[in-house]
C-alpha cells in the first residue's frame, strides 16, 4: 500500500470534518504521504453565496498555489445545512453557478485541472449525519435530502471521470452508529477518523 504514494504530497480540501485533522495521519501513515496540507474550513460550504464564502472550499481550492500529487475534497453537509441549492449540471466547459452546489463542484474540479492535470483529484461525498435538526431524512429549505449532495457528488464523479470515496452510503455512520463514531452526531470522534482513515487509505491505494 505505501509503494502508491510514498514521499507523495497531499492536500485536504473540506469542512470541520477536515479541518479537525483527525483522518490524514492515519491515512499518511498507512500510506507514507511525506507531506499533508489541511486545507479544512470548519463551519464552511463548498459553494458560495453565505457569510462564510471566505472559507468556501471552492474559494479555497482556486487559491491552491502548487500542484499536490493527490487532491481531495470532502464536503457537502454544510451546503445541506446551509440551504445551498444543488443546483443542475452544465456541459464541462461551461460558465458555472458557484452558488449552487454542482456549479461549484464543476468549477473547482475544472480550476483545479486545468492548472495541476497531473494531480490525482478524487471526490468524497459527505457522511450521514443527526445534528441541529438536520438528518438524513430532513429536507432543507430548497426541499433537498443530504443524499441529493451525495447524489450530486456521484454524478460529477461519473462525468469528469474521477474517483468516488462514497462515505455516504458505505461508511457505516448512520442513525445507530453515530454516538459511537461521532462527538454530536456530526463530528467524528477518534474511532470515526479511525474509520474514515481506513476506508480513506484502502481507496487511494488503488487510484
Amino acid at each position: 500500500m505505501k509503494q502508491r504514494w510514498q514521499g507523495a504530497s497531499w492536500a485536504t480540501l473540506g469542512d470541520s470534518i477536515t479541518a479537525a485533522n483527525g483522518y490524514q495521519p492515519l491515512v499518511g501513515e498507512a500510506l507514507g504521504f511525506a507531506r499533508i496540507d489541511n486545507k479544512g474550513r470548519s463551519g464552511c460550504p463548498l459553494a458560495l453565496g453565505t457569510d462564510r464564502d471566505e472559507g468556501a472550499t471552492v474559494r479555497v481550492a482556486e487559491e491552491l498555489d502548487e500542484a499536490f500529487d493527490c487532491i481531495t475534497v470532502f464536503a457537502g453537509t454544510n451546503d445541506y445545512r446551509l440551504h445551498i441549492p444543488v443546483g443542475e449540471w452544465k456541459g464541462i466547459g461551461s460558465e458555472f453557478d458557484k452558488n449552487t452546489f454542482v456549479g461549484a463542484y464543476q468549477f473547482l474540479i475544472e480550476s483545479l485541472l486545468g492548472r495541476f492535470p497531473g494531480s490525482r483529484l478524487s471526490l468524497w461525498t459527505p457522511l450521514q449525519r443527526d445534528k441541529d435538526g438536520f438528518d438524513s431524512t430532513t429536507r432543507n429549505d430548497w426541499g433537498s435530502l443530504l443524499g441529493d449532495y451525495a447524489d450530486a457528488v456521484r454524478f460529477i464523479g461519473r462525468a469528469y471521470a474521477l474517483p468516488v470515496l462514497d462515505l455516504y452510503a458505505l461508511s457505516g455512520f448512520n442513525k445507530l452508529t453515530l454516538d459511537a463514531f461521532t462527538s454530536d452526531r456530526l463530528h467524528p470522534n477518534e474511532a470515526g477518523h479511525k474509520r474514515i482513515a481506513d476506508m480513506a487509505a484502502a481507496f487511494l491505494a488503488t487510484l
